[in-house]
């Protein structure tokens, strides 16, 4: 299964309300750190995807300049 940037930001948002509810702290610390990985990884993926985008466009730009 691929993950989407739409289902890690869920993901995120779902820990950010699990850390603002969290009566303890260990929970709390807990539901932060996860937030953060799920956040690092949509970004993540955003950029990679944004790198393709960007390559695909240079090598179609490189391909109509040789016609």
């Amino acid at each position: 299964m691929a993950l989407s940037y739409e289902f890690l930001v869920e993901r995120a948002e779902q820990a950010a309300k699990e850390a603002a509810g969290a009566l303890l702290d260990n929970v709390r610390d807990r539901a932060l750190r996860s937030e953060k990985a799920w956040r690092a990884m949509a970004d993540q993926l955003r950029e990679v995807a944004e790198g393709r985008e960007r390559t695909r466009l240079e090598r179609l730009s490189a391909a109509l300049d040789t016609v």
